[in-house]
């Protein structure tokens, strides 16, 4: 499980591509503290200006793309929870590569573990997530809505403003910490003493 969770985290990643076409080439100078995810006690969060670097679509792909890395970095931080409290699929993945054997690898061992017929399914569903997310009428890019969850939709056209901007900032500030959290586990896993706070710890 980790080891797919892992791969879907670095799919994810390689699965967006800045628009070729843009409508203006004057930088877009950014309100952030008026999007989502703006919330104390860090506030707008942009060190390197990012969202000053290009045009409203450059700014629309950013925001996507930390979006779904964030969708991604939660379920891999829950699924390598999980895994290391013990819990795992029952039998066999293939005829000599079991659930249990991998889970109790790290992830990038238990990547290699998977056969390559598994291996060719795993990265099949995550294009086809990112085919379903990304063929829109109208693109995020070009003032379409930003990405949804693939499973299960989520239709949010009855909340209010309120709700829907407090439900926002959760979602992106979540990801956010779940794509430290995943990280840190990755190195933990596979470079011990990286990651001070998880040295000894059982699961790594």
């Amino acid at each position: 499980m980790k080891s797919v969770l892992f791969l879907a985290l670095a799919g994810s990643a390689a699965a967006f591509a800045p628009s070729t076409q843009s409508r203006s080439n004057t930088l877009l100078k950014a309100d952030l503290s008026s999007l989502p995810g703006s919330t104390a006690p860090v506030g707008p969060f942009d060190p390197l200006n990012l969202a000053d670097s290009g045009s409203e679509e450059t700014l629309a792909w950013f925001r996507a793309s930390e979006l779904k890395h964030g969708r991604v970095a939660m379920l891999a931080t829950t699924g390598y929870l999980v895994q290391g409290a013990g819990i795992h699929f029952p039998g066999m993945l293939s005829s000599d590569v079991s659930f249990e054997s991998l889970s109790a690898m790290k992830p990038l061992e238990a990547w290699d573990a998977v056969p390559d017929a598994g291996k060719a399914q795993i990265l099949g569903t995550i294009f086809i997530a990112e085919m379903i997310t990304e063929s829109k009428p109208v693109h995020y890019t070009k003032g379409g809505p930003m990405p949804t969850m693939v499973f299960p939709a989520i239709d949010f056209s009855g909340v209010d403003a309120a709700t829907l901007k407090r439900k926002q900032d959760s979602e992106l500030n979540n990801g956010r910490l779940a794509m430290i959290a995943i990280m840190s586990f990755i190195s933990a896993a596979n470079i011990p003493g990286s990651v001070p706070a998880l040295t000894n710890n059982p699961a790594f």
